[in-house]
């Protein structure tokens, strides 16, 4: 009998070896290795899919620009993460914890094109039709114009796309899917890899969109090969926490738009509700604040949003004193700890530092600098900042505050909400022109940035 030839691959980047290797030289990750079987060279994905292969290359002035551009689905958050809608032939990896709500967006966003007469297809690899029947009841969702199919055959799925031509496609989830012609197991790098490039294939040359939900390891990143994420158009992540409401829609790849952009949505028993305000959300539990609550105005992409960063400063009952940030990098904590104590003589080399952003919104822009000083300062020393103030200002090593970008949009939304003072870098006090309900207090260091809360 012939011997069956296998190899080692990688599931985390695709590299191959004759044997397996405890540490990958490719993407350098450990213990991703995985036996799989040689597959010998099969006949090109053109003529598997029925097109033609007689392409030449085209100088660029004789091709035709497409005319349809984008579609809108009708739901402003998602429509604003993908940068203004649909791109036709474009393929879209959405990714997210279990349970964090990725089939219930996309079986909402698949009602609301088959609210507008367009045919689309869910095809379902983990759920039966019942099943998706019963999540789809929840949600209030039911059209004619809404195709449902339970498979995972990769071949079929071809033939269903070619045969119906929908407006758009969801698959779910794109680890579920096997092609007969592979003989590893569903989900594996080759499955994936295989599945994906065809259903890539197939999208740019019928000009339909394509939706494919993936897995999250639990490292937090789409499980099965890093190609994957290079392979597609769009890669949107779902994040949030199950014990609170909302979802946060952030696009970490975008051919077509930008990265910047994030939408909110509230979890309620009939699916996401987009949130329109994603401030005043985030400040609705916020009555009477204590001390080392402050309000800072955030931006993500092009719209400002208000969050509340709270601290809490205890002395410490270990040699070692704890930082714990959630929300904010745990290592610039630690660095504008190390600048407090160093500018201002704070003593916290005994103290336990704890700050968390409320709701569970995370940041990551150094405008965050000044509101993180400002709030473990006010809880050190036990006073509470004024309510109706709002900070924010980037601080250096040296203590100095710079300015930041986009300043007027953020003053503009404190003042929206009803605030009255803020506090903010000089340099951007100085430029800032015919603001008015704010009280603008520009400081040139943090020094004085503390006796304005004191």
């Amino acid at each position: 009998m012939t011997k069956t030839k296998t190899h080692f691959v990688c599931q985390s980047c695709g590299y191959q070896a004759p044997k397996w290797l405890g540490r990958c030289p490719g993407c350098q990750e450990w213990n991703t290795f995985v036996e799989e079987r040689v597959v010998e060279e099969k006949i090109p994905e053109r003529d598997l899919l029925g097109f033609e292969s007689g392409m030449v290359p085209t100088p660029l002035s004789e091709i035709v620009s497409e005319e349809r551009g984008r579609f809108q689905i009708g739901i402003g958050e998602f429509d604003r993460v993908l940068g203004g809608g649909i791109v036709f032939g474009s393929v879209i990896l959405v990714g997210g914890d279990p349970g964090i709500g990725k089939s219930t967006l996309l079986l909402q966003v698949m009602n609301r094109l088959a609210s507008k007469e367009k045919r689309v297809l869910y095809i379902s690899g983990e759920e039966s039709l019942q099943q998706t029947k019963m999540r789809a009841d929840r949600l209030r969702v039911s059209s004619e114009h809404l195709l449902v199919v339970s498979e995972t055959s990769l071949e079929k799925i071809l033939q269903d796309i070619q045969t119906l031509r929908p407006f758009t496609v969801v698959v779910d989830s794109i680890q579920t899917i096997y092609s007969s012609e592979l003989p590893s197991m569903p989900g594996s790098i080759g499955q994936v890899r295989e599945a994906s490039s065809r259903l890539l294939y197939l999208a740019k040359h019928l000009s339909i969109p394509i939706f494919l939900i993936g897995h999250v390891t639990k490292e937090g990143f789409i499980a099965g090969p890093k190609v994957l994420e290079h392979m597609v158009d769009t890669v949107l992540y779902i994040e949030g926490e199950t014990t609170h409401a909302f979802r946060i829609l952030r696009a970490v790849k975008n051919r077509f738009g930008s990265t910047n952009e994030i939408g909110v949505f509230e979890m309620k028993d009939s699916g996401l509700v987009e949130v329109l305000s994603p401030s005043e959300f985030f400040l609705s539990e916020r009555t009477q604040p204590p001390s080392g609550s402050v309000v800072m105005p955030s931006m993500e992409g092009s719209r400002p949003i208000l969050i509340e960063l709270q601290a809490l400063v205890v002395p410490s009952s270990f040699g070692v004193p704890r930082r714990t940030a959630q929300g904010v990098d745990a290592n610039r904590v630690s660095l504008l700890v190390a600048v407090m104590e160093k500018r201002l003589g704070v003593q916290l080399g005994h103290q336990d530092i704890f700050l968390n952003i409320a709701g569970g919104m995370r940041v990551e822009e150094p405008a965050v600098d000044l509101g993180v000083m400002v709030s473990i300062a006010s809880n050190f020393k036990d006073k509470v900042i004024d309510p109706e103030m709002v900070v924010f200002g980037e601080v250096g090593l040296g203590g100095e505050v710079r300015a930041v970008s986009q300043s007027e949009v953020r003053v503009k939304e404190a003042t929206r909400l009803g605030f009255k003072k803020c506090l903010l870098p000089k340099q951007n006090q100085e430029k800032m022109k015919g603001t008015r309900g704010t009280e603008l207090i520009g400081v040139h260091n943090i020094r004085e940035a503390m006796k304005v809360i004191s």
